[in-house]
């Protein structure tokens, strides 16, 4: 289930149908930017996993790019894997 890349909040989102209006029911952030999109990553060129988009530099405000694709929540997401990875390590550890 999608959730939100600015609070981690769960968006009850079918499909991939985010209007460039909509907002998270949780913290009032706009969903159709590029932080709350799938090709966003910090780590490559401008920000994006897609070598076609024509990023805009607000990755925080809505945009019309035509490649959006909602996330599994971006950081908050990862953060949460991390913690559970954490988790199981530590079931395993011998003491």
């Amino acid at each position: 289930m999608p959730g939100c890349a600015h609070c981690g909040g769960q968006l009850d989102v079918v499909g991939n149908q985010v209007g460039r209006r909509d907002t998270c029911p949780h913290c009032g952030e706009e969903l159709r930017s590029c932080r709350n999109c799938r090709h966003f990553d910090e780590t490559v060129a401008k920000q994006c996993k897609e070598p076609f988009a024509e990023v805009p530099s607000d990755k925080d405000g809505a945009n019309f790019c035509e490649l959006f694709q909602i996330s599994e929540g971006g950081l908050h997401a990862k953060q949460r894997t991390d913690e559970l990875l954490s988790a199981a390590e530590a079931l395993f550890r011998k003491k």
